[in-house]
């Protein structure tokens, strides 16, 4: 139960980060990856911002024998990059590009209830779900 209650918390911090940092709005995240014309970079110090944290913080974390909350760090599944991995970001980029949305920030948006984020996120579940029914078919 611990466990869920610091993964919540850590999902509203990540959602008002996201916020206070422009993600949610897919017409900022757009300038910002429109460099050849009206280019805003401000997108770029938040992305500073939170590599810069992770930095700091992973060598604090890395110094640990456990996480805080679970008996062992995970570890990757697969490590090696493949067609698959190649494709999935390729297409994540596109939409990306394409929309201004990314998942986190389109589920933070989902509380404004506006139409776009909604016909985005429904559209993420549904090919989430088509890829999982394929990859079980595959099987």
């Amino acid at each position: 139960m611990k466990a869920v209650l610091v993964a919540g918390l850590c999902g509203v911090l990540f959602a008002l980060g996201l916020g206070l940092g422009g993600m949610t709005q897919p017409e900022k995240v757009l300038a910002f990856l429109d460099v050849a014309g009206q280019w805003d970079p401000s997108l770029a110090m938040v992305m500073m911002g939170a590599v810069g944290t992770h930095a700091v913080l992973l060598r604090l974390i890395r110094r640990r024998p456990a996480p805080v909350l679970a008996s062992r760090f995970p570890a990757p599944a697969q490590t090696r990059v493949d067609m698959a991995l190649v494709a999935g970001a390729a297409l994540f980029g596109v939409g990306w590009g394409l929309v201004g949305y990314c998942p986190g920030p389109a589920f933070t948006s989902l509380a404004t209830g506006g139409r776009d984020v909604l016909l985005f996120v429904g559209s993420m579940l549904a090919g989430m779900v088509l890829f999982s029914a394929g990859s079980r078919a595959k099987r």
